[in-house]
Order: structure tokens, then C-alpha cells, then sequence
């Protein structure tokens, strides 16, 4: 059974004998608000300059805090620029690199993963060595495979399945999904994390931040905790 080789990998086979675009429009409404009352506000003081009693001059105190107005009202029109340049910045390099992920192996919580072709992975981790104990489920909440086994100490263990349950029956591909227990050594009770590893299969850049699809389920770009590797063509 093939397994990423970058992974410790512990293999078990059961014996053959047995809204965004919403978004985006309000802000554009707002912005061009702001920007139609700052070429108002500019208009109404050059008339007033242009318009005012030689003899009755408009008031230093009075000019002043229409300045101090008029370069806050600026300096808010670059800043919000500012904001919508780097926030676009941010968009295409979440776009490029979902488009990167395409290919990877990666790695992201939780515990339900497909079947396919025999072969299913999970990604799991404990503090310190221990012996641990798993329970593979079909779709249907039907125990299909358990089975025990020791592990090291460390993080993103890779734990593959070949899909034969404990009775050495092949299991069809679909969504299967792993419960685990670790002890140790002392046989307490110690915490395991149980993580789904498998190939980024697309990426759906429609949405905000963009979509990945892993071992046929869809997650978050924010969700992917590591990129193992590119699989091999």
C-alpha cells in the first residue's frame, strides 16, 4: 500500500482470512459617497473664499477648522484606497495560493475522509508515546475496522487503511470516518488529534477566501494546517 513517504506512516490491514460581491458593492457606494461630499465640501469653500465681504472677512478661527476638515475628509478618501488596494493584494494571493495547493497532499482537522481505491489516510498526533486504539465507521455510523497500535510521540503521523474490515471483507469506497483512543505507558488516557490528509483535488477561487476540495470534502484555505508534498503525476 502506497503511502506519502515524507509521513511516519503506520499502516493496518485487517487478515485476508478474516457573500462577497455584496460586499464589494457597498463599499464602492460608500466610498463614492465620501468622495461626492469631499468635491462638495471643496466647491462650497473656494465659492465662500471667492464670494466673502472684503470689508467682513471670513473669520482665521472659522477658515481653520474648515482646513483641518477638508484634509481629514482627504486623508480618509487615500486612506480608504489604501485599504481597498491591500485587501485586493490579499484576495489574489489567496487565489494563487489555492491555485498552489492543487496537486498537494495536505493536511487539515477533522476525522471523516473517502475511500478510494482502497486506500484511506487520516493524519494523527500524541504528546508521548502511547498505545493507541481506532474505530473506522462507514457512512451509515456502522463499525467497519478497529484495531490497536503503538505510536511515537509527534504530530502528523500518517495512518493509512486499506479498506478490508475486521472480517478481511473490502469495503466500497465513500466517506469513512476514524475514532481514536491513546494510552500511556502508564495506561492513562492521553490526547490524540485526529486529522484528515489527502490530495487537494481543485480549488474554487469564487469564493472568499477560496474553497479547496480534499478527499472529496471542502474546506476553507485558513483550514489546511501543512502541505506534505505534490503527488507525482
Amino acid at each position: 500500500m502506497a503511502v506519502d513517504a515524507t509521513l511516519p506512516t503506520t499502516v493496518i490491514s485487517a487478515p485476508a482470512t478474516s457573500s462577497s460581491s455584496s460586499g464589494s458593492s457597498s463599499s464602492t457606494t460608500k466610498t463614492t459617497g465620501i468622495a461626492d461630499n469631499f468635491q462638495t465640501f471643496l466647491t462650497l469653500l473656494t465659492t465662500q473664499l471667492q464670494n466673502q465681504n472684503p470689508l467682513d472677512p471670513l473669520d482665521t478661527n472659522q477658515f481653520t477648522q474648515q482646513l483641518v476638515q477638508f484634509a481629514g475628509v482627504e486623508q480618509q478618501l487615500k486612506t480608504n484606497d489604501q485599504l481597498s488596494a491591500l485587501i485586493g493584494l490579499q484576495k489574489t494571493a489567496q487565489s494563487t495560493q489555492a491555485l498552489n495547493f492543487v496537486g498537494s497532499t495536505a493536511v487539515v482537522d477533522g476525522s471523516s475522509t473517502n475511500l478510494a481505491n482502497g486506500k484511506a489516510v487520516w493524519a494523527l498526533g500524541v504528546s508521548k508515546p502511547s498505545t493507541v486504539t481506532v474505530t473506522i465507521s462507514n457512512a451509515a455510523g456502522q463499525a467497519v475496522y478497529t484495531g490497536n497500535f503503538s505510536m511515537n510521540a509527534g504530530d502528523h503521523q500518517a495512518f493509512a487503511w486499506d479498506g478490508r474490515g475486521n472480517d478481511g471483507a473490502q469495503w466500497p469506497d465513500g466517506t469513512y470516518t476514524l475514532t481514536a483512543t491513546a494510552k500511556d505507558a502508564s495506561g492513562q488516557t492521553t490526547a490524540i488529534s485526529t486529522e484528515i490528509q489527502g490530495v487537494v483535488d481543485s480549488a474554487d477561487l469564487s469564493q472568499d477566501p477560496p474553497v479547496l476540495s480534499i478527499g472529496g470534502q471542502q474546506f476553507t484555505i485558513d483550514k489546511v494546517k501543512k502541505v506534505v508534498g505534490r503527488t507525482s503525476s
